[in-house]
């Protein structure tokens, strides 16, 4: 540590050198921080989905099925329904509770937008719990 002292005694003024050894200091610390950090904030995602080799979870005894074709059509278990009849349809087959789970498949040719659009539809009617269905595979 650097320090030099007012060797002067006549004169009782300040020094007026600052020690910059504590600053150096830290600004060695958060370089190393954010040179460990920036590798663990950059995202590089690859979606190619729907397959699973989890292994199937146990159903509920009356599961409740809803669907998206290719064609944007929307089932809830075998019948069709459609966005505006969604809502009042699965208030139907729950009975009104919103803590049922609700399995969710669509098409993996249906597009982003719609996904969301009817995931939201659920979220705004209080349906939470959706589970995502996929193909499943053998696991290599």
């Amino acid at each position: 540590m650097a320090m030099r002292l007012n060797d002067d005694l006549d004169t009782d003024g300040e020094m007026h050198e600052i020690n910059v050894t504590p600053f150096i200091d830290v600004m060695l610390v958060l370089l190393i921080i954010f040179m460990v950090a920036a590798p663990l904030a950059t995202v590089d995602v690859r979606v190619n989905l729907p397959a699973s080799t989890s292994s199937p979870q146990p159903r509920p005894d009356k599961p409740v099925y809803l669907s998206i074709k290719a064609d944007k059509q929307l089932f809830i278990g075998n019948a069709a329904v459609t966005t505006e009849t969604l809502v009042n349809t699965l208030n139907t087959q729950t009975e009104g509770k919103k803590d049922t789970t609700i399995f969710f498949q669509a098409d993996k040719s249906v597009d982003y937008e719609t996904l969301m659009s009817v995931m939201d539809q659920l979220r705004q009617a209080g349906y939470l719990k959706i589970g995502l269905m996929g193909m499943e595979t053998v696991a290599k």
